[in-house]
């Protein structure tokens, strides 16, 4: 291995890999303080695997962090996935990944039983009162960070523009707006014309195409099962297959996703209803683990509220559904990949794909900023059709001042002071107490 340095400027030592019994208390350790989202999680990871531990190099971990960008899913559960393969292979990946998520995947659990069972409880809807108000903030934040990183040429902003345009005014497909973004990209091509040259292959065919195999099978034969058990109609069976055509087009991480998520399970298909949404997605950001986990939150209550049989153990077995066909597939994409992930960075028109499908998630996550706003600022919104264009239009009367100035106090912190997620959240949420029982 050829010297490097880190991201301090020091060289990097070569350390012989560490046991698996050391690197799983790791993976545990990073799935418990995995807060803040992917940029923070990914910044935790950098400083422990790189950094502290050097179990990949710095150009390892970057060139792994830009391959596991072009997949759809979580990339910071699928890099900690490939860091856990490199060092001990298939068992590796598997403990990497799944202690990402676990520690997580049983907090939200908890949390959305509680939400069941409790949340029409005074105390309980203050709270999430509160906390709508600075998710919105939340996902304004993530569309000026995402569209800084983004947006670098002229037609990056064309694209994104379009893509808005596209799923807030014709309804156009989430899948499509990516297949379409990805398309343009890789036509376009990247200036940067630098390759590697002769950047080797790591797995044969066969060996990729066994992989691809036997994951395709542990992702779908359970939820065939179940298909056969329920129904096709029922609604386990419709979360398995929903949740597993978004594992295959969530481009951009979970703020591109909850717009296409966001919106289809509230208005098309009646499982929840839009201030729930908003309330899972403040689970998520307030716990440990990709904020993509905010889809067990979805498929408990969904289950719970219209299972149709005890309604505890249909939301459990809906939370379990949605984290199957969201995570496995996470793996199939690391596993079948992951020898290929040298030679695939270095050509000039994946990064170009890559992207474009960036810019046009900027858009994305401009139309769930909307969303989000009109329906926490106002009481009644409803969809309107007209010249074939179909959009959002509020009730102005019912504008609630309250939320306003939440979101305003959480913009101040989040924006201008630079607060911590969890510390804005608490501030917003003891603020709509006060509201709450002061009877404003």
């Amino acid at each position: 291995m050829q010297n490097e340095v880190n991201s301090r400027g020091l060289p990097t030592r070569q350390h012989a890999s560490p046991s698996f019994s050391e690197a799983f208390k790791t993976w545990t350790r990073i799935g418990l303080l995995s807060f803040g989202g992917p940029t923070a999680q990914i910044a935790l990871m950098h400083k422990i695997v790189v950094d502290e531990k050097q179990w990949l190099s710095e150009k390892q971990y970057l060139s792994a962090l830009s391959f596991c960008m072009l997949l759809p899913g979580p990339e910071a559960m699928q890099l900690a996935t490939y860091a856990g393969w490199r060092l001990h292979g298939l068992k590796g990946g598997l403990a990497a990944g799944l202690m990402f998520v676990l520690p997580g995947a049983a907090v939200v659990l908890t949390l959305s039983m509680i939400y069941a069972a409790f949340g029409k409880v005074p105390v309980v809807e203050a709270v999430f009162f509160g906390v709508k108000a600075a998710v919105l903030v939340i996902v304004i934040e993530a569309l000026l960070r995402i569209s800084r990183r983004a947006l670098k040429a002229k037609w990056h902003w064309v694209l994104a523009a379009l893509s808005f345009v596209a799923i807030f005014f014709l309804g156009a497909p989430f899948p499509l707006l990516i297949a379409l973004a990805a398309f343009i990209g890789f036509v376009v091509g990247d200036n940067d014309k630098e390759t590697t040259p002769g950047v080797p292959v790591r797995a044969t065919v066969f060996d990729t195409m066994r992989t691809v195999g036997v994951w395709l099978a542990i992702w779908f034969v359970p939820l065939f099962g179940l298909a056969a058990f329920f129904g096709r109609d029922h609604v386990i069976t419709q979360l398995g297959w929903f949740f597993s055509k978004l594992a295959v087009v969530t481009f951009g991480g979970a703020y591109a996703v909850l717009a296409y998520m966001g919106q289809d399970v509230v208005a098309h298909r009646g499982w929840l209803e839009a201030g729930q949404m908003m309330d899972g997605l403040g689970l998520a950001e307030t716990t440990p683990g990709p904020l993509i986990l905010v889809t067990e939150f979805v498929g408990y209550l969904a289950a719970f509220q219209h299972g149709g049989g005890p309604a505890v153990a249909m939301g459990m077995l809906g939370a379990l559904v949605a984290l199957w066909a969201t995570f496995v597939p996470c793996f199939l994409w690391i596993f079948a990949g992951a020898p290929y992930i040298e030679w695939i960075i270095a050509q000039p028109r994946l990064r170009s794909a890559l992207s474009a499908i960036t810019a046009a998630v900027v858009g994305v996550i401009l139309n769930l900023a909307v969303w989000f706003g009109l329906h926490v600022f106002f009481g009644k919104v409803e969809p309107i059709s007209t010249a074939g264009l179909k959009f959002w239009m509020p009730e102005l009367a019912t504008l609630d001042w309250r939320v306003v100035v939440l979101a305003l106090v959480s913009g101040y912190l989040l924006l201008w002071r630079h607060w911590g997620i969890a510390a804005m959240l608490g501030v917003a949420s003891a603020l709509a107490l006060i509201i709450k029982f002061v009877g404003v």
